[in-house]
């Protein structure tokens, strides 16, 4: 009992109460961080959201991947802050702090070197998602695999293709990245008719059937305009092709297309426009003679021809 009465009686009270009114200032500038970080995290949300669906990006899609960004951020910054408040706060009570920055840094290290891959596809994912190059539901080409775009973390991107297989791809190693419904998608077709036929009608009859296709209202929500026709492009072995792309909403390209093309083909076929096929010439050579072929004619029995 009188080592805890000697203790106390030696204790500065006053260097406890500046050390205490220190942190708690320690703690005030800390809060107003904290509340000047909420402020300018709300307003870069706000403007974040109203770009991209200036750009005309879903609404859903929009918010998912501002809030996801902004969630990495405020996570990252609120550990920084409180970090920083605690070695300090530890300072003032008179710890001190160097060895534990100088361990934090060996142990920063030793995880840099064995995490670098993590760290890597992490900081990929993050500008994939802040820059918006791909998001779920589009259509994109990674390392030159296509497919649907299921997921994106901040590790992994996610692709399932036409056959339904999922491909994983680490946001590290992904070194192209090609995207085929980014804000609007196009069709592109090569149409072959013969060399005989007049391509300026081949190419106004074209014209008529998107016209139509254009203003049916089935596919013109689908639709950004009327299919433009390019021209002849080349001369093939058996056709002259017309070029020619159909631009379209998102994701909506293949449909539209598709139909398109069965249109052509029934314009083609009630004008008369021959859609041409290869055409081969079989030669035989010496070594295969001709058949000797004879016709014998039949009469009817006990008669003859010369009858």
């Amino acid at each position: 009992m009188d080592i805890v009465t000697d203790y106390f009686a030696n204790f500065e009270w006053e260097n406890v109460i500046i050390t205490a009114l220190r942190i708690t200032l320690i703690l005030v500038f800390a809060w107003v961080a904290v509340v000047v970080l909420q402020r300018f995290l709300n307003r870069l949300k706000t403007r974040l959201l109203k770009n991209s669906q200036s750009e005309g990006e879903p609404p859903s899609e929009t918010e998912k991947r501002v809030e996801t960004v902004v969630r990495l951020l405020r996570q990252g910054a609120l550990i920084g802050i409180w970090t920083t408040v605690s070695l300090v706060a530890l300072r003032e009570i008179g710890l001190e702090i160097a060895p534990i920055i100088a361990s934090a840094g060996i142990l920063g290290l030793a995880v840099g070197f064995g995490a670098q891959n993590l760290v890597r596809d992490v900081i990929a994912g993050f500008f994939f998602i802040l820059e918006n190059q791909v998001r779920v539901g589009d259509v994109a080409v990674v390392n030159g695999t296509g497919g649907l775009v299921e997921r994106i973390n901040f590790r992994t991107i996610v692709l399932r293709d036409l056959g339904g297989t999922v491909h994983i791809f680490p946001n590290g190693t992904v070194n192209t990245l090609s995207n085929l419904t980014s804000q609007w998608s196009a069709y592109i077709f090569d149409i072959g008719v013969a060399y005989k036929e007049d391509t300026d009608r081949v190419i106004e009859l074209m014209k008529e059937v998107g016209k139509e296709m254009y203003e049916d209202p089935d596919f013109k929500s689908k639709m950004l305009d009327v299919p433009e026709i390019f021209g002849v492009d080349k001369f093939a072995d058996s056709a002259v092709i017309i070029k020619g792309r159909v631009r379209t909403k998102p994701i909506q390209q293949w449909g539209v297309g598709r139909e398109f093309l069965r249109r052509v083909k029934y314009a083609f076929d009630k004008n008369g426009i021959e859609i041409p096929f290869p055409h081969r010439t079989l030669y035989v050579g010496q070594e295969s003679k001709p058949f000797d072929l004879k016709i014998l004619e039949k009469f009817p029995q006990g008669t003859s021809k010369e009858d």
